[in-house]
């Protein structure tokens, strides 16, 4: 008689799903950084302009909360949008005041293109995938990011 059992959970190290998953992110995330250096951008530009796009007038608190970034970091970035015209504040500076960012039409063009470049990064890293495996794992991947308490994408 043979028994099967079910192999439990795999052990902490380098074949860990948790291991294998940073690997993947650090990996996925220098090539989406090469891509978009010819655009002169890095991930953090992208995730400000998608975060904008997707909901106006956000602050830099709310900015920074959401990209996992300090307020002041996330203002060095926003700056460096502002000044390419990607990014328009719509309140007057001061102290106190909080600013109101909006994506301006520069900014989704530039956007439009980041994108591009990211699914060309996903086309070569998911050619091996099956498309029906390919949803799987993104409603996979999109509720384990609900659960460790992230904004889903």
């Amino acid at each position: 008689m043979t028994v099967v059992t079910s192999p439990g959970p795999p052990p902490a190290g380098p074949g860990s799903i948790a291991v294998l998953l940073a690997m993947v992110g650090r990996r996925v995330r220098e090539e989406i950084d090469s891509a978009l250096r010819q655009e002169q951008l890095a991930m953090r530009h992208l995730s400000a302009l998608g975060h904008l796009a997707r909901r106006p007038g956000m602050s830099y608190s709310e900015l920074g909360r959401r990209a996992g970034v300090t307020a002041q970091s996330m203002q060095a970035t926003l700056r460096q949008l502002e000044e390419r015209g990607a990014v328009e504040r719509r309140t007057e500076p001061g102290r106190g005041r909080v600013a109101e960012l909006h994506v301006t039409a520069d900014g989704r063009r530039l956007l439009a293109t980041a994108e591009k470049a990211v699914a060309e990064v996903e086309r070569v890293m998911l050619a091996s995938v099956p498309r029906p495996e390919r949803a799987l794992l993104a409603r996979t991947l999109i509720g384990m990011v609900g659960r460790l308490g992230e904004d889903a994408p």
